[in-house]
């Protein structure tokens, strides 16, 4: 099931759900109000090892495989 963050408009609190689908019912974890918004979040990948496994490539600013392909330098 997908973790979402939520952001409540009556109260301001700002949670975190687990929900069965992006279009479940939540309520405020603080306040218990139904006037909840989603956040916009960013998507994580957890790794199985000890070492850490991510490679930027490049020149570690966005994760093109040469330094310039992306235009970023």
């Amino acid at each position: 099931m997908p973790l979402f963050e939520y952001v409540c408009i009556d109260c301001g609190a700002e949670f975190e759900k687990i929900v069965p689908n992006s279009k479940s019912k939540v309520k405020c974890a603080t306040c218990d109000s139904r006037k909840v918004e989603k956040k916009l979040s960013v998507f994580a990948v957890a790794g199985g090892g000890s070492e850490p496994s991510f490679d930027a490539g490049g020149c570690g600013t966005c994760g093109a495989d040469q330094p310039g392909m992306c235009g970023m330098e």
